[in-house]
């Protein structure tokens, strides 16, 4: 369970941005989409590895 302290004189947008993001860092969506359909362990290997060289060719474009 995510709990926000509400500060004094703190607003609620100021507040539910904080919780958002907290919301966000735990993963909680990623995970829920992840599970609505069953994904074979060889096609999630290859998405990683996919993204993997994805990330590698950004990263060597920047260089």
């Amino acid at each position: 369970m995510i709990i926000i302290n509400v500060k004094d004189g703190e607003s609620l947008d100021k507040a539910l941005k904080r919780f958002k993001k907290k919301f966000e860092k735990t993963g909680v969506l990623r995970e829920l989409r992840s599970r609505q359909a069953f994904e074979k362990k060889s096609v999630a290997r290859r998405h990683e590895i996919k993204h993997a060289i994805y990330k590698q060719s950004m990263n060597t474009e920047t260089l």
